[in-house]
């Protein structure tokens, strides 16, 4: 049961991937409170329509809404898609979205007039988004009850009873068009899906109005379907067909609590619609009495598949008697298989015996030549070994590269060749450490700049300073002199009434001032003190920041650093090891000939060695072919006695299966009754009530189709579009859990 349910709810899901990609569906209005045999929930499905494919600067737009538990919207969140089809350098858009953000890459852009985007693409796709309080085209209501009074979502947290939730979507948006010389709204259609997760152990008796209930278990999905607006939109009467505009949950609740909802709104399912095939009223007519032949042809084909499992249970008799005989034959196949098994044994034994004595030659030549082998290859690993010890970056010498590696090895050791890697080597090395000697040189420099910046702003501060303590001494000197403000004995010296001694004396006083211990004090205090200031400090770390990110200073840190780096590197080439390395290099290079030499010898007997031994191993080859031949001739005897004995068990199980069969066969033919009667209530409830429906003012319904559906195609976007673009608009609205 548990395996049964997880499969109705794969199926439930697909079918809501289904619905979103471009299937149409409408559910019956009904209460389904059993997701295994309910049928109050009809689906109506027609051919799948693919999205049309984007066209350059189309614009795919996904609006998402977080909603509280009763379904007000806290925050609109607009995620939009450029699609740059054809590579081009810029995108011209349309947004009315504030806070607008690039959310897969750095691409900019400029605002225009109107609500203008124009983006620098450089050919790729544009992704963003941003927010808006705008007003949504589908608004979404949620409500409670408990116990048959209205609830907030906040005190029903934690309460137990019969809870009731009902989920209202009203459309908002809508354009006034002229039908038969009347101004009506049409409403753009919109298809609106809403699920949500419902814990077993909370939730009880579970039903569900507008919707589809499928249990795993442990978990109730709810899933509900609506087209609000369609209804009147189409006019229709609502007696014959309700087309579905709200979704309401009833169950007994324990401790409620409920997690958060999703809700999506499209009306690309409707898009995909080819208005250009609904101008024939008389092909709505075929197409519904096409409907009713096809449930016509269902209920007889429903009939006709009852009467013949009535002739198939009538002749299950027949069976049971070929079954019986099936298995005396089977058992005569065991007995013959088993005779043939015995034989074929024997054969395979002889032929071991052969082959074993024939392998004991084979095995020698594998002795040898492993031995041959490993004498090789511990040779190779010494001079590995000690090649690797003199310093010589080389691999394992194998069999195979030992030739071409010492070739490169007596090549490499040339003394000029030998100065170019161990340089190489050095130059790499200190490389290694250019970021950390680039972080010294940039700290050294940045400590002078700092001490420079740091005594150009003292000697300013200290010139402001003294100049503001000289204009108070000057003050205080020649009132003392004369009684007179600064300003009056500026004016009295410029009209003559001071004469050159007393201005003398008054200076010389002020020098005198100035120059004192007191005065001095004063002056390197207020220097000192503005010098440890927060905005003096700041100044000189602002000019010193400044300064270091200069073109000159960045300069003269990259000279210094490549200098550090060239001195490391000729220190390193110059120091003892390295110019030991290279004196030894000519001596190295005399002792890996000699070392190759010697190799080269042994690699000759080895080479030898295996083709002796080759010749051995292929006289042993028939000798094989004869013992796999006969395991080959024992193992398909074998197959075929265990295959008969299956054969023979099979047939026992079969004849003790007929009964089974027979029961089978009988609930087979009362589902098939069952599904007669279910076809006959599906035409009478559904298909007669549809063909009701429609099958009256055709041409006012076309065309109100028609109208809704042109409607549709317009309207492709919720924050703005370019004219030039062709877009897709969605919405995903997301409710706060409850209690959780």
């Amino acid at each position: 049961m548990k395996m049964k349910m997880k499969q109705v709810l794969a199926l439930a899901l697909c079918a809501a991937l289904l619905l979103c990609g471009g299937t149409t569906a409408a559910f019956a209005k009904g209460t389904n409170s059993n997701p295994e045999t309910g049928s109050a929930l009809e689906e109506t499905t027609s051919a799948p329509t693919s999205a049309p494919e984007a066209a350059a600067g189309s614009k795919e737009e996904t609006v998402y809404v977080l909603t509280d538990a009763a379904g007000e919207a806290q925050k609109i969140i607009v995620s939009d898609k450029l699609t740059n089809a054809d590579g081009a350098d810029s995108l011209n858009d349309r947004s009315e979205l504030q806070n607008i953000e690039n959310v897969n890459g750095d691409e900019t852009y400029q605002t225009g007039s109107d609500n203008q985007l124009i983006w620098n693409a450089q050919g790729r796709n544009i992704c963003y988004q941003g927010t808006t309080d705008k007003e949504l085209p589908i608004a979404l209501t949620v409500r409670y009850s408990l116990d048959g009074k209205d609830i907030s979502p906040e005190e029903l947290a934690g309460k137990s009873g019969k809870v009731t939730i009902r989920f209202d979507y009203t459309n908002r948006q809508y354009e006034t068009v002229e039908i038969d010389g009347k101004q009506e709204k049409v409403y753009v259609p919109f298809a609106v899906l809403t699920g949500m997760l419902l814990d077993n152990e909370s939730f009880r008796n579970v039903e569900v109005t507008n919707g589809k209930l499928i249990d795993d278990g442990s978990r109730t999905v709810v899933l509900g379907l609506a087209f609000p607006g369609l209804q009147e939109t189409l006019a229709l009467d609502s007696e014959k067909l309700e087309i579905p505009n709200f979704l309401e949950i009833t169950a007994d609740a324990t401790d409620f609590s409920m997690g958060m909802t999703v809700t999506l709104a499209t009306n690309e399912i409707f898009n995909g619609i080819n208005t250009e095939k609904l101008n024939s009223v008389e092909d709505l007519h075929a197409s519904l009495t096409t409907i009713t032949d096809a449930m016509q042809q269902l209920m007889d084909g429903s009939s006709a598949l009852y009467d013949g499992l009535c002739t198939l249970l009538d002749k299950s008799g027949e069976l049971t008697s070929g079954v019986d005989a099936l298995a005396g034959g089977a058992g005569a196949l065991k007995n013959g298989a088993s005779a043939l098994q015995d034989g074929a044994g024997k054969l395979q034994s002889g032929a071991a015996q052969l082959y074993n004595g024939l392998s004991t030659l084979t095995a020698n030549n594998a002795t040898l030549n492993g031995g041959a082998t490993q004498v090789f290859e511990t040779l190779l690993s010494t001079a590995t070994t000690q090649l690797q010890a003199a310093g010589l970056s080389v691999p394992q010498l194998t069999i195979g590269n030992y030739a071409e590696v010492l070739s490169g090895v007596i090549d490499s050791l040339d003394e000029n060749a030998v100065y170019q890697q161990v340089l190489a080597q050095v130059t790499a090395a200190v490389e290694e450490k250019r970021s950390e000697i680039e972080t010294q040189v940039t700290a050294a420099v940045q400590s002078q700049v700092t001490a420079q910046v740091t005594a150009a702003v003292q000697e300013q501060v200290t010139a402001q300073v003294r100049e503001a303590v000289c204009e108070a001494v000057t003050a205080q000197v020649i009132l003392a002199a004369t009684g007179m403000d600064q300003a009056s004995y500026d004016a009295a010296v410029a009209a003559g009434m001071i004469d050159a001694a007393t201005q003398e004396a008054i200076q010389n006083a002020i020098s005198a001032q100035m120059e004192s211990d007191e005065v001095q004090a004063t002056i390197t205090a207020n220097v000192e003190a503005q010098m440890a200031s927060e905005a003096v400090q700041e100044t000189i770390q602002q000019t010193v920041v400044a300064q270091m990110s200069g073109e000159e200073m960045q300069a003269l840190i990259a000279a210094n650093t490549e200098q550090q780096v060239q001195q490391a590197i000729a220190t390193t080439m110059a120091s003892d090891e390295i110019q030991a390395r290279l004196a030894a290099a000519s001596e190295g290079a005399k002792t890996v000939i000699a070392l190759k030499t010697s190799l080269d010898s042994y690699s000759a007997f080895y080479l030898g060695l295996q083709s002796y031994t080759a010749g051995v191993a292929e006289a042993a080859n028939g000798a094989a072919s004869l013992q796999a031949g006969a395991a080959e001739l024992q193992n398909g005897a074998s197959s075929l006695s265990d295959g008969a004995s299956a054969l023979y068990q099979g047939s026992l199980r079969l004849k003790d299966g007929i009964p089974a069969l027979t029961d089978g066969i009988q609930q087979l033919r009362d589902g098939a009754m069952q599904l007669s009667d279910g076809l006959k209530e599906f035409n009478e409830e559904g298909i007669e009530k549809l063909v009701d429906a429609v099958d009256g003012d055709l041409e006012n319904l076309l065309t109100r189709l028609r109208t809704a559906l042109d409607a549709s195609k317009r309207y492709q976007s919720f924050s703005g579009m370019d004219d030039s673009m062709d877009g897709t608009v969605k919405f995903i609205f997301r409710t706060d859990s409850i209690g959780d």
